[in-house]
């Protein structure tokens, strides 16, 4: 990414998934196949149509920020994932040990969700504030300012995360949250760079973050008819591509970047982990739940980010696909890579990680480009596990059940949400 001479590049990264709790365990998991869906436990599941989903386990934020955790204790999951994955991308970039560093031009941009801390409680207002299915509203009113607590309300709002890092870090520069739904992590990575590429700021904390395993949460989707009910086979019902797919696995995560300009990083001496080379956002305006049945925002973000990045379809090595495991979703993806990489879309190896780590919401896109990171580190595409039976529909190079080597220049991350939001990012090996 290029633009008045600055070029944007990585120098830290961190994540927490359902397949592991840093970026190597994770990275693990995703090379050897190993998916993190179950059954839900964070709340009784029993009565819903799907009663699966890839929860993050055994995280302890102590892990990552030591003594220092407690006070996070009555935090959100969002919040405590966020601070792991952004302290473990700190420590790698060390780009806070710098002295001197400027911090007003430090900032950070999530894309997160709401949170969940004050739920349970919500719940339990709402009981005791219900009689034969009708709620007392002036009961509600009268209990609930006693009842929820002022922290926890705070937690519920999608921009909390951003702020509680800022402060954390010492980041006194721009401080951006947006929820463009499945696409909103990696629209924060993409405008984030633009940031740095104008000058408004030296260097970004940028990514995602997000839980929506709660009852509103899996009731939506439930509604929406969007998530497998593959309930007594849990480990293969996310299977993107294949004929006999049902709807997405809901996840949870956290996934983070350190961006900086070149000359930045380059003057304190910083380790470049790659380039963010381009990044488009657009919008099918069309239907708020269905992808355009001809891919047209996607095909137009796709060819947006080469185009940003002066790179053409044949320099494309890896493609992480959105890849949701929807019937809607997967067809169209594919026949929007057809439409924006041309002869190209039947040779390039194209995963979707989302068969192992579920479906990370508005932290997917941040999870997913750092995927793209370290295939181009290795040399190894990752996996689309479960696909068993291709679809006639999804008839691309697909990289079935295992990882693969290939040697890996050029990595591109789709990232399409709910409401017809499109983000793709192109990242590149970094070469002086």
């Amino acid at each position: 990414m290029v633009a008045n001479g600055r070029r944007v590049v990585v120098t830290g990264v961190g994540m927490v998934t359902p397949v592991g709790l840093d970026v190597e365990s994770t990275w693990e998991s995703l090379r050897e196949g190993r998916g993190g869906v179950g059954p839900v436990t964070h709340f009784d599941a029993s009565t819903f149509a799907s009663r699966i989903a890839a929860e993050v386990k055994g995280f302890d934020l102590e892990d990552d920020l030591g003594e220092e955790a407690a006070r996070w204790s009555r935090h959100s999951r969002s919040t405590r994932f966020a601070l792991a994955a952004a302290k473990q991308a700190i420590v790698q970039s060390g780009l806070l040990e710098r002295r001197g560093l400027d911090h007003s031009s430090f900032g950070v941009y999530l894309g997160a969700g709401e949170g969940q801390a004050n739920f349970p409680r919500f719940v339990e207002l709402i009981g005791r504030s219900s009689s034969v299915g009708r709620v007392d509203t002036g009961r509600f009113t009268a209990q609930g300012t006693a009842l929820l607590e002022p922290l926890l309300e705070t937690e519920q709002e999608p921009g909390t995360p951003a702020g509680h890092l800022a402060a954390a870090f010492g980041a006194r520069g721009p401080n951006v949250s947006c929820l463009t739904a499945c696409s909103a992590s990696a629209q924060a990575i993409g405008e984030a760079a633009e940031l740095i590429r104008s000058g408004e700021a030296e260097a970004m904390l940028a990514g995602g973050v997000h839980s929506m395993i709660h009852p509103f949460g899996l009731t939506g989707f439930v509604l929406l008819t969007a998530m497998s009910t593959r309930n007594e086979d849990p480990g293969h019902a996310s299977r993107p591509f294949d004929r006999d797919r049902d709807g997405f696995v809901l996840g949870e995560g956290a996934g983070m970047l350190i961006l900086e300009s070149l000359d930045h990083a380059r003057a304190r001496g910083a380790s470049i982990l790659g380039e963010i080379a381009g990044q488009a956002s657009t919008a099918d305006a069309f239907r708020l739940t269905d992808s355009h049945d001809e891919g047209r925002g996607a095909v137009a973000s796709m060819r947006g980010a080469l185009a940003d990045a002066g790179l053409d379809p044949e320099d494309v090595d890896y493609v992480n696909a959105h890849g949701t495991s929807t019937k809607v979703n997967d067809s169209v993806e594919t026949l929007a890579l057809k439409r924006a990489l041309g002869d190209r879309a039947r040779r390039v190896p194209i995963s979707s990680t989302k068969s192992m780590t579920g479906h990370l919401i508005a932290a997917g896109g941040a999870v997913e480009a750092i995927v793209c990171l370290l295939a181009i580190r290795d040399g190894v595409v990752p996996p689309t596990v479960n696909l068993d039976h291709p679809d006639d529909d999804c008839d691309l190079n697909y990289v079935p059940h295992a990882a693969r080597e290939a040697a890996v220049e050029v990595a591109m991350s789709n990232s399409f949400g709910f409401g017809g939001q499109n983000t793709t990012l192109v990242m590149r090996r970094f070469r002086d």
